[in-house]
């Protein structure tokens, strides 16, 4: 099926998270797509190299440094749009792996905060906007940990169910709305930070994490998916999407040639 040009009053998409991996990588192939990307994250310098990147490339792109844990902030930062069509919720992330039993509630909180808070205040901020366009889209860039749980994973689990809950309550208060919620739920994607900031730098258990598996997911992978979602029609709503590595069946079961 061929993807859907952006209408005129829907061309902006703003990516929360976009200084690194999948939201970099979608900020691309939106760009690529037609759209006006509004990169956003809390490292003012990656998204102004990305926005420097596509803009050479002859795409229009801005960057804004945005902490989406910050009402204040992102309340300022949706004053400036009138409209907008596309807003990929993104920003995110895991802290830790330790039980439930011996878990920090410091890294549940700033999961919770991340994952969860900062969806809400970006959606919230820019829901008018997405609903003035007349052809909005939220995605919800949650993970299939928010669809099952697995032993050492309690923390960031509690959140992305949370994400989830979140996008699927959303779809059920504003149906009627020129508003679709997409959720997209990744599972193994293999980038240059996800399982090294889970485990404070250490790269030796963030190693493990993919060992053995011949083709994790990339970040280009999950950015095509949601690039695909984005751009249907606007009656199709995508409401979720699972998209996992084929080594792996669940989040538990991982076929590894060790």
């Amino acid at each position: 099926m061929t993807a859907a040009a952006p209408s005129a009053a829907s061309r902006i998409a703003v990516v929360t998270g976009a200084s690194s991996g999948i939201g970099a990588a979608t900020a691309r192939q939106l760009a690529a797509a037609g759209y006006r990307v509004v990169l956003t994250a809390r490292r003012k310098d990656r998204i102004e190299a990305l926005a420097e990147e596509l803009t050479v490339a002859g795409h229009s792109a801005t960057a804004y440094a945005l902490d989406v844990t910050d009402r204040a902030a992102v309340d300022e930062f949706a004053t400036a749009f009138r409209t907008i069509g596309v807003l990929v919720n993104n920003a995110g992330g895991a802290l830790g792996a330790d039980p439930v039993a011996t878990g920090d509630p410091g890294d549940w909180r700033r999961m919770y905060e991340t994952n969860v808070l900062g969806t809400l205040n970006v959606t919230q901020a820019l829901l008018p906007a997405l609903t003035a366009s007349g052809d909005g889209t939220v995605v919800v860039v949650s993970s299939t940990a928010g669809h099952g749980t697995y032993e050492g994973g309690a923390g960031y689990v509690a959140a992305k169910h949370a994400e989830h809950v979140l996008a699927e309550t959303l779809r059920l208060e504003i149906v009627g709305t020129p508003v679709r919620v997409i959720e997209i739920a990744p599972g193994m994607v293999r980038t240059d930070e996800f399982a090294l900031t889970r485990f404070g730098g250490d790269t030796s258990k963030a190693a493990k994490v993919y060992e053995g598996v011949a083709e994790p997911l990339t970040a280009d992978d999950v950015a095509d998916t949601i690039t695909w979602a984005v751009t249907r029609p606007s009656h199709v709503n995508v409401d979720l999407l699972v998209v996992r590595p084929r080594a792996q069946a669940s989040n538990t079961k991982v076929h590894r040639e060790l």
